[in-house]
């Protein structure tokens, strides 16, 4: 069975829950329905009163890059006005929600499940700033596309709270953007945005089981892969690793001028679930390196459900650091963001184990799933590591 999301949910039933209101969309290329046609499309074929589009970090057409968005102030294809969010606090959204005149705030923004992917901080300022300015909101669910039961990696520590991650939740969350939407308010002590549920999603499903097509929700996020190894290989941004942007296959690569088949060996004979490692040579034509000719090694997801993402790159760094003691020239302003805390950073530094890591992470994910377990809207099969 195909997942329904909110999208088709709302649409299936009239848009009833809009009420006739003036709406604003909160939204990005990947909100599609399963016929590829944009929900924006599709909601204005369907009567929804849209009177604005808000775009994201990429922009509401996704034609910027990471740490960008569309200076664009009218849609063409629709002729509706844009009000970009990225960059605005709460404080800024909500006075573009004044301006925008909307009395109701549409989200559809598919995630990718990893605390510092930035459309789940969209969704926290959009909820505080509605708040604000007398909004409601309403989160049209999807996916969560590397599953909703697993839950790692370090809660954020408020004093490293930055636009890749707003809220003391772990780095993989296992929750979605209707979920996060219930639990943000709670953290905010503002009223719960109302949610149009998925039908039929399982989150013991990864995103290839759902039947739905995998559209880019941002340029460097190509595929379903490169989104299950994200919630690791995304730290190494606070490195001089390269990541493979600037590739045809960016997350799933690391590599820097320094590094050789060591790396690849090593990494094989560690044996990790899931995965195998290539050694790879590539030369990205933007991002960190650029230009240059690089090793470092490919993962290969043999088998995506056992795979672990922060296991595996923690492995790397571990591995990277032990080999090459002081070449990984870590940047601890932005690991420590991306991490949430700058402990893990510490302890790389230290020579920790990558076990000895995950292990420290337990009382705060146990603590976390006291919030997490109140707004789960989808049945859980089993309980969270």
């Amino acid at each position: 069975m195909t997942v329904e999301t909110g999208l088709e949910q709302l649409i299936a039933d009239g848009g009833r829950q809009l009420g006739g209101a003036r709406v604003g969309l909160l939204t990005h290329p990947a909100a599609v329905l399963p016929d590829l046609s944009h929900g924006l499309d599709a909601l204005l074929d369907a009567g929804a009163g849209i009177t604005a589009v808000f775009g994201s970090e990429h922009g509401f057409r996704g034609t910027a890059q990471d740490g960008a968005s569309e200076q664009v102030t009218v849609d063409p294809p629709s002729g509706l006005p844009v009000f970009d969010t990225y960059g605005t606090d709460a404080a800024g959204l909500a006075e573009l929600l004044r301006k925008s005149a909307v009395e109701v705030l549409l989200v559809d923004l598919q995630h990718v499940g990893a605390r510092f992917y930035t459309y789940e901080s969209t969704l926290h300022d959009a909820i505080a700033a509605a708040a604000v300015a007398g909004v409601d909101v309403v989160v049209l669910d999807r996916p969560n596309p590397v599953g909703g039961v697993q839950v790692q990696g370090p809660v954020l520590d408020p004093a490293f709270s930055s636009f890749v991650g707003r809220a003391p939740i772990p780095l993989r969350h296992g929750m979605t953007m209707g979920e996060l939407g219930s639990l943000f308010a709670e953290l905010l002590d503002v009223p719960a945005p109302g949610v149009v549920p998925m039908r039929g999603w399982r989150p013991e499903d990864l995103f290839t089981a759902t039947g739905l097509p995998w559209v880019p929700p941002s340029p460097n996020m190509p595929t379903p892969a490169a989104a299950i190894c994200y919630p690791g290989t995304c730290l190494f941004e606070g490195t001089g690793l390269s990541v493979g942007r600037g590739t045809t296959t960016p997350f799933e690569l690391c590599g820097a001028p320094w590094l050789d088949a060591r790396l690849a060996r090593e990494l094989r004979a560690a044996g990790l679930p899931g995965v195998a490692f290539r050694e790879a040579w590539f030369t990205p034509t933007f991002n960190r390196w650029a230009g240059e000719r690089l090793c470092g090694v490919q993962l290969h997801l043999t088998d995506p459900t056992a795979f672990d993402p922060l296991l595996s790159a923690l492995t790397v760094l571990y591995t990277a650091h032990r080999l090459w003691p002081g070449r990984l020239d870590f940047q601890p302003r932005t690991f420590d963001l991306l991490a949430g805390t700058d402990e893990l950073r510490r302890g790389l530094e230290a020579g920790a184990e990558p076990g000895e890591l995950i292990r420290s992470w337990s009382p705060g994910l146990a603590e976390f799933e006291e919030l997490r377990r109140r707004h789960l809207r989808y049945p859980r099969l089993q309980a969270s590591d």
